[in-house]
């Protein structure tokens, strides 16, 4: 897979899994949600997509319970087996290992990681990046997935590296990542056209997508400004992202992202 190439990222949020605090469908209930939704996506034109425990919250910090990691299996694997287009993986609040285990054993392309490397406050506590870890785990269950990391990343504060572009620097050259992630303050606010600037000038050689707040407003502005978009909250009926995508404002985001 090569993310050069991945420009629109389509989100798939799960509604809580069983074992976490609101979980109230069933397997089967979410698996068939979540592949209605990928396809629904993938027919409208997204280059790959990302699935997400999203419903999950409040999250564990680093490491998610075994029924979450066993969950999200079922539902990635299902998705991989009924779309032609590249997964990622994401693993809240920040379980890269997990991630990446999920990844290998569903032939996902790509895993998210919230906090590859530095220090965040988060409504979880504090999260440090593991980056060793993380890229030996990648060494020795999938050499293939790429890492897509967060640079100053959502619901967070960094602690270690203030500096966004310096953030990115060391996200990219030190801790290993493949790709860099620009978001807003919180899941649908927009990132800053001056933050995305400062991290692709900062690690020109690497994609840099938009994690958050990309709407039919504004795709074309983020699309030029940046490599690739993540997309989720603003497709969803009454732009609420735990709500069913809305295919009226899924179609009407695709004609002003050009596709």
């Amino acid at each position: 897979m090569n993310l050069n190439d991945v420009k629109l990222i389509g989100m798939v949020h799960l509604p809580p899994l069983p074992g976490s605090a609101r979980s109230t469908l069933s397997m089967a209930e979410i698996t068939e949600r979540a592949v209605s939704e990928a396809r629904q996506l993938c027919d409208a034109g997204f280059d790959a997509l990302i699935v997400e425990n999203f419903g999950d919250a409040p999250f564990h910090a680093i490491t998610a319970p075994s029924a979450t990691v066993a969950g999200l299996a079922i539902v990635a694997n299902a998705i991989r087996c009924s779309i032609d287009k590249p997964l990622g993986i994401n693993l809240l609040r920040n379980d890269a290992c997990g991630a990446l285990a999920l990844a290998a054993v569903t032939g996902a392309a790509f895993v998210r990681v919230n906090v590859l490397s530095g220090v965040y406050a988060t409504d979880q506590g504090m999260i440090e990046g593991n980056a060793a870890t993380v890229l030996a785990e990648r060494s020795r269950l999938c050499p293939q997935v790429q890492i897509a990391a967060d640079v100053h990343v959502k619901h967070a504060r960094p602690l270690h590296q203030l500096d966004i572009a310096a953030c990115a620097e060391e996200t990219a050259y030190r801790a290993g990542a493949d790709a860099l992630i620009v978001s807003g303050s919180a899941t649908g606010k927009s990132a800053e056209f001056k933050e995305i600037e400062a991290v692709k000038h900062a690690v020109a050689d690497r994609p840099v997508w938009v994690g958050s707040g990309v709407t039919a407003e504004n795709v074309g502005a983020m699309l030029k400004a940046a490599g690739g978009v993540i997309v989720g909250t603003t497709l969803k009926h009454d732009a609420k992202t735990t709500n069913p995508i809305d295919s009226k404002r899924l179609a009407a985001f695709m004609k002003a992202a050009g596709r």
